[in-house]
């Protein structure tokens, strides 16, 4: 199960997180993914209702989650003037200590790679929108999973987590990394079987260079990309292929329904089949 983008704050749909605590049992998820911003300013409140979420969703199933940018007390260490401590102080004392966490269950291997690094140069661009909002993907962390997937059965199931959105949005066009291009190589050269990933406030199922597949989930939140309805993902992969089903927010009816449903080849050498559809059925 990939949710992403929960913001808890101001703008945190709470029909739509309570939906999803009830969800999830009959979903039977092997494990929970959040990818990143689970709260809007970094405020101890904010966090506080991240954590109390997070304990109800670990109740059915392991849960893995990574910082996003807006869970970076970026204005505390710009451009690391006072190193990275202070940059993740209140993320650590709710969610730990390891920013870049390791999931294992029955078939299959979870790394997160840590992108939010807050006002850094490594996320610097030309555009002033991009400060404090772009990540970056440093080369130790590409690394790292790499070395972890390499030592993981050759059957298991092989999932990057990381927060910024790894191709661009279909509505806002925008990389959600500064570097992109060598940030795609490198994550296709991990040996993943699939990214997921948040940021862009907008769902999607894609493919980097027609080979590694990307689970993007949206926000649960007032703040979607062009008024589209909120949506979150569920991933399963199998001997041949990665499938990823979107359940999509009814806000009349409160309760979310099946939507469109994406297929792709697991192995990289093979040609991607891609199918989608929508059948509106409840959960």
């Amino acid at each position: 199960m990939h949710l992403s983008d929960v913001h808890f704050g101001v703008d945190a749909d709470l029909a739509q997180l309570e939906q999803l605590e009830d969800y999830v049992p009959g979903l039977r998820p092997d494990a929970i993914v959040i990818s990143g911003d689970l709260t809007q300013r970094a405020r101890h409140g904010e966090f506080m209702a991240a954590h109390a979420f997070v304990r109800r969703l670990a109740k059915a199933a392991p849960v893995l989650v990574v910082p996003g940018n807006h869970d970076v007390q970026w204005w505390a260490s710009p451009l690391g003037l006072r190193g990275t401590g202070p940059l993740y102080r209140k993320y650590r004392r709710y969610f730990g200590d390891d920013l870049t966490p390791v999931l294992e269950v029955p078939g299959a291997v979870m790394v997160g790679l840590l992108s939010s690094h807050g006002v850094s140069t490594g996320s610097l661009t030309w555009n002033l929108r991009d400060i404090a909002v772009k990540g970056h993907l440093p080369r130790s962390e590409t690394d790292r999973a790499r070395e972890i997937f390499a030592r993981a059965p050759a059957s298991a199931a092989r999932f990057i987590v990381m927060h910024h959105n790894v191709l661009p949005g279909k509505i806002s066009e925008r990389h959600g990394l500064a570097n992109w291009r060598e940030a795609q190589r490198r994550l296709q050269e991990t040996g993943a079987d699939v990214v997921l990933c948040g940021h862009d406030h907008q769902e999607a199922a894609a493919q980097v260079a027609g080979r590694l597949p990307v689970s993007a989930a949206g926000t649960h939140t007032s703040r979607t990309r062009g008024r589209r309805p909120s949506v979150f993902n569920m991933v399963r992969v199998d001997a041949d292929s990665v499938h990823v089903q979107h359940f999509r927010w009814e806000s009349a009816g409160k309760k979310f329904l099946r939507s469109d449903q994406y297929t792709f080849a697991r192995l990289p050498s093979r040609t991607p089949v891609v199918s989608s559809g929508s059948d509106d059925q409840p959960v």
